[in-house]
Formats: structure tokens, C-alpha cells, sequence
């Protein structure tokens, strides 16, 4: 299993040749799909709904990572679970029983996440972390592709990460908004598991989804590997001991 699990997020796709882009990146390497749902009312962008999720199902055998950036999640569940998808996250911002919500995803046999914005506190997703299989950290504001990363989300990246290894649960560290190839290096080494990247990889020069996908992980694993002396980090013995487990 990749140490660094790369997600290309077909917001930044050819929706004109989707099922191509996803055969593409899955031969590039790609561990997943991302695929963001937007509302246009949460965020101010409208993007794909269930019969998406239902059409990639039917054109890969990759996890379905589904961030539902939504105003009211809980009346879409059960579409986007019986559609296909592995993940379903939502966010704390929009979910008021946020704990009836994770639990609704898990009854719908999918595994359940939780995200929060730039400016919203960790401590908003403490009680729910042991509920949960994956947080997602946003590095940019909802809504769009191709914006830059917010640098200092990268302390909170190590503070979820800490508060994660607090809990004794096995639950994916996953960062998602201006991921590129020149600070991979730096987000995986604050202890993300799973990067998220559009237009890294899909507006790629010469259409190389490769190459991106590789220097992207190359990055993670050189950073999840050693620290500044050479020696394994914390992390990397975490997220080694997460891996054996999960095997």
C-alpha cells in the first residue's frame, strides 16, 4: 500500500471525456477519486449530484471519495451511498447533529468522514473523531479549483494529526485546496495520509497525469520517510503502524 495515498479531484476534470480522465489518472496511479459536490448555497459553485457518483462507479474499481459541500447533507445520503460511493464526508459547518449524521453514513455500509474549513477549529471535530474513518483538513475556502494553499493550515494539519494519534483510532489524515508537487513534501510531513489535487494533476502539461502523480507521492514519501537528520518521524512510524493494521 502507498505510503502517500494521491487523490486526483475531477472538480479540474474534462467533464466532456470524465470517463476517460478517470481511466487516465487510475493507469496514472491514482489510490482514489475525488469527486466535490457543491450546492451552489453552502458554496458558491453548483457542481455534480448522484448520478455522477453512479457513472464513475460504473468506469472504475478506485474508492469513491465523495466531500458533500453541502447545506443539508442528511437529505442526500442514502442517494450518494447507493450511488457508489466509498467515502461520504461532510462538513461540521452544515451538520448540526453532526453524530446522528456520521452514524447515518455508516448504517448506509459507507465509510464516513468529516471536514472542516480554513477557519473553522479542530476542536469542532474532537468528540466526533473516534466515530469517524477519515478528517479532511481544507487548505483553501470551499468553493473552487486552482486556488493557492493557505500556509498556515499546515500547523493545523499537525494539530489534527496530533489529536488523531490521541484518539488510538485508525482514521486518514486527508488535505485538500492548493496541493501542487512543490509542498507535498512539506503537508505530508505535517502528517496527511491522503493528498487531494485538481489541477495539479489534471491541467498538467501534456496531459503527463503520471509524472504529477508520482512527483506528488515521491514528495509525501521522501517527507513521511525521514526528518530533517534522516531519521524516521513520528508520523511515519504512526502511519507505518496504521498501514500494517489496516493490511
Amino acid at each position: 500500500m502507498p505510503k502517500v495515498r494521491i487523490a486526483p479531484s475531477i472538480l479540474s476534470a474534462d467533464f466532456a471525456h470524465l470517463a476517460d480522465e478517470i481511466a487516465a489518472v487510475e493507469q496514472a496511479g491514482a489510490d482514489l477519486v475525488h469527486v466535490d459536490v457543491m450546492d451552489g448555497h453552502f458554496v458558491p459553485n453548483l457542481t455534480v449530484g448522484p448520478p455522477i457518483v453512479e457513472a464513475l462507479r460504473k468506469v472504475t474499481a478506485l474508492p469513491l471519495d465523495v466531500h458533500l459541500m453541502m447545506t443539508n447533507p442528511d437529505a442526500f445520503i442514502r442517494e450518494f451511498a447507493e450511488a457508489g460511493a466509498t467515502y461520504l464526508t461532510v462538513h461540521v459547518e452544515a451538520c448540526p447533529h453532526l453524530h446522528r449524521t456520521v452514524q447515518s453514513i455508516k448504517e448506509k455500509g459507507v465509510q464516513a468522514g468529516v471536514t472542516l474549513n480554513p477557519a473553522t477549529p479542530l476542536t469542532s471535530v474532537e468528540e466526533i473523531l473516534p466515530d469517524v474513518d477519515l478528517l479532511l483538513i481544507m487548505s483553501v475556502n470551499p468553493g473552487f479549483g486552482g486556488q493557492r494553499f493557505i500556509a498556515r493550515v499546515l500547523e493545523k494539519i499537525k494539530q489534527a494529526r496530533a489529536m488523531i494519534d490521541r484518539t488510538g483510532h485508525l482514521v486518514l489524515l486527508e488535505v485538500d485546496g492548493g496541493v501542487k508537487v512543490d509542498n507535498a513534501a512539506a503537508i505530508v510531513a505535517a502528517g496527511a495520509d491522503i493528498l487531494v489535487a485538481g489541477s495539479a494533476i489534471f491541467e498538467a502539461p501534456g496531459r503527463d497525469y503520471r509524472r504529477v502523480i508520482a512527483q506528488l507521492r515521491r514528495g509525501g514519501a521522501a517527507a513521511s520517510d525521514s526528518g530533517d537528520n534522516g531519521k524516521p518521524t513520528a508520523h511515519s512510524k504512526a502511519a507505518a503502524s496504521s498501514r500494517k493494521a489496516r493490511r
